[in-house]
């Protein structure tokens, strides 16, 4: 398979991280340090032979499963990979790292270390090859590896060193099942292929409409799986070859999961559950967990658990900032009761979403429920599959379980991941689950409060708030009133007929994360809003581009429409406000379905000033002009 150089120029970008100084003491080490081997694939969920899927062809991932331990509950706490990778190389959720937006360039708390920088402090010469997608701005990845590149290798060790090095694996990325290049439309047009699978054998979810389209796609994902397993082999193969194989410990595991619409970027186990495998050589078993080799492993593990497990198995002390729990080695804690996951902005699309996972069920709490879950991404849309998803929907041809991802979003979902695993049986109003949805809205909240999640503050106002530190760093601050921001948010998503003297209080706050979440309050319930028409003005013309927006997009849905046209046009046009106010705009315009005239020209002029700087790969991440290109195209303006 040819890969296009520009698309992994891009995807192997990226960051790093470091952080602070509270410890637990030091483990006892075993007999000697172990080499650890990782393999990363990307953007695939468990859809290999050893989790039970029929239609996989992956020996080489069963035969290590098979010698092996295969977690059957791991999870990435962000479905996406930047956001994803931020939380693997730290240790510390992406949403408390204030690093979960997809894709983003803000600092790490310089109290925070990349878990390789602690393994070379213990020893070990460490290699990457060669993604460094971390989503901040300040890690530098000459400094906290040996070596990161494609050419990085663990046989250029010191000899008597042990290595920790990584491999991560390209040919599963969504990106290789469309049909033309999305850096400039052109081949290698990988999507075009016949799949060696078969179409006609493919299991759909029940969510996405049986075509054509669908069905290719997925058969061609289940070839690029089987590309990616054979690669897997010839990584074993070589470390055998070299001799290693009974000094090394082999990890692997995908990033996310995916591939298809309503996968990868979604809070469900389809974009979250992960294949997760270790194979541990017997001079090791005092690392096994529990299990002997070929056994599952039913304990939940997350990516966030992913440092102190290394830190736990090496012997070295376990930062105290860690959020995330070792499942092996002399460290090693109870299982979790809970796995966490988070959804911020991907791309150019606004929203956020937190989800709780126990053993049986999932909750989701839907802090944007204004927005549909299938918003038209650039990127996404790429593939005729999501394409044809959608023009069903616009057709009428979609049945009620398959429409749902082009509704808005109830406020809280709750879902029977055993006996509904595809999550499209939303039990969050059935009566019978009441204290199921009480418990883990409640673990949501106490979570949330715990890491002090960043999601409590629009993207729009990171700047301000942290100036030249980290949202991490701030939301830990005397400047952030962060309990205040929790209870706002609560009340401004919480089910029910809304709560208007809070939203009004929220509006008179000097901090502008409580005053877009009175503006929030105020469009999910529209019923109370009908009589704050003055304060809504009033917020219409707030500094903070997110209030202002929300306040405008609250209006023109009550039909003062002028006032909201006049938002809307100060803040695309004004000298003071960036790509991120633009883009919180321009998702609003389309979510309110405004296509005023002046505001149409006003888009256009936008999108006619960088359609001709914005050359290849560059497009997708300029956000105000993706969405400038789709509502032009909507409106059927160019």
């Amino acid at each position: 398979m040819k890969f296009n150089s520009q698309i992994l120029n891009l995807l192997l970008g990226g960051l790093l991280i470091s952080f602070g100084p509270v410890v637990v003491a030091r483990a006892q080490k075993g007999p000697d340090l172990p080499n650890i081997l990782w393999i990363t694939s990307e953007d695939n969920s468990p859809i290999l032979g050893c989790y039970g899927d029929k239609n996989a062809t992956t020996p080489n991932l069963d035969k290590l499963a098979s010698e092996g331990f295969r977690y059957t509950r791991a999870f990435a706490n962000c479905p996406v990979c930047s956001p994803a990778r931020n939380t693997i190389i730290t240790g510390v959720y992406a949403a408390s790292n204030g690093n979960e937006q997809m894709r983003s360039n803000y600092k790490k708390s310089e109290s925070i270390q990349a878990y390789s920088s602690l393994l070379r402090e213990a020893g070990y010469y460490c290699t990457n090859n060669s993604k460094t997608d971390y989503n901040c701005n300040n890690i530098d990845p000459a400094k906290v590896w040996d070596e990161s590149s494609p050419g990085a290798h663990y046989k250029n060790r010191p000899e008597g060193k042990p290595f920790f090095a990584i491999f991560n694996l390209f040919e599963t990325h969504e990106s290789m099942i469309f049909p033309a290049s999305p850096v400039d439309g052109s081949g290698p047009a990988e999507g075009s292929a016949t799949p060696r699978h078969d179409p006609a054998k493919v299991v759909l979810p029940p969510y996405q409409p049986d075509n054509s389209e669908m069905r290719h796609d997925w058969a061609l994902y289940y070839d690029r799986v089987e590309e990616m397993d054979a690669h897997v082999g010839k990584i074993l193969q070589e470390l055998d070859e070299l001799g290693e194989t009974g000094n090394t410990i082999v990890f692997y595991y995908a990033d996310h999961g995916g591939v298809l619409a309503r996968s990868k970027r979604y809070i469900y186990e389809t974009g979250t559950r992960v294949p997760f495998i270790l194979r541990i050589p017997e001079k090791y078993k005092y690392l096994y967990p529990g299990a002997k080799p070929g056994d599952p492993v039913e304990r939940m593990i997350s990516f966030v658990d992913l440092v102190p497990t290394l830190l736990s198995i090496t012997g070295e002390e376990i930062p105290g900032y860690l959020q995330g729990d070792a499942f092996l080695g002399s460290q090693v804690t109870r299982e979790p009761e809970y796995v966490h996951m988070t959804r911020g902005r991907m791309d150019e699309r606004i929203d956020m979403s937190r989800a709780v996972r126990d053993h049986k069920y999932r909750y989701i709490r839907n802090y944007m429920p204004f927005r549909i879950p299938m918003q038209h991404l650039a990127f996404l849309f790429n593939s005729p599959s999501a394409q044809s998803w959608e023009e069903a929907f616009l057709a009428g041809t979609c049945n009620e379980i398959q429409s749902i991802p082009f509704r808005t979003k109830p406020v809280e979902e709750l879902y029977d991941t055993e006996n509904d695993p595809w999550e499209v049986h939303n039990l969050a109003g059935d009566p019978e689950y009441k204290e199921v949805l009480e418990r883990m809205r409640k673990e949501n909240y106490s979570w949330m409060s715990e890491v002090r999640d960043v999601g409590l503050v629009p993207e729009t106002e990171y700047p301000s708030l942290a100036g030249e530190g980290s949202m991490y760093d701030y939301m830990r601050s005397a400047d952030c009133p962060f309990h205040q921001l929790m209870e706002a948010a609560e009340k401004a998503t919480r089910p029910g007929s809304g709560d208007l003297p809070s939203y009004l209080e929220f509006l008179e706050s000097d901090h502008p994360a409580m005053r877009f979440w009175g503006a929030t309050g105020l469009l999910i319930h529209k019923e109370v809003a009908a009589t704050a028409g003055n304060a809504l003005l009033k917020a219409s013309l707030d500094k903070s581009s997110a209030v202002a927006i929300l306040a405008a997009e609250t209006l023109y849905h009550l039909g003062e429409k002028e006032s909201s046209v006049e938002t809307y046009l100060r803040i695309l046009t004004g000298g003071a406000y960036d790509m991120l106010d633009r883009n919180f705009a321009l998702n609003s315009l389309d979510a309110a379905h405004i296509s005023d005239p002046e505001i149409v020209n006003v888009v256009k002029q936008l999108y006619d000033g960088k359609k001709d700087l914005l050359k290849g790969f560059a497009r997708y991440n300029a956000y105000d002009f993706l969405m400038s290109e789709y509502l032009l195209k909507k409106w059927k303006a160019i």
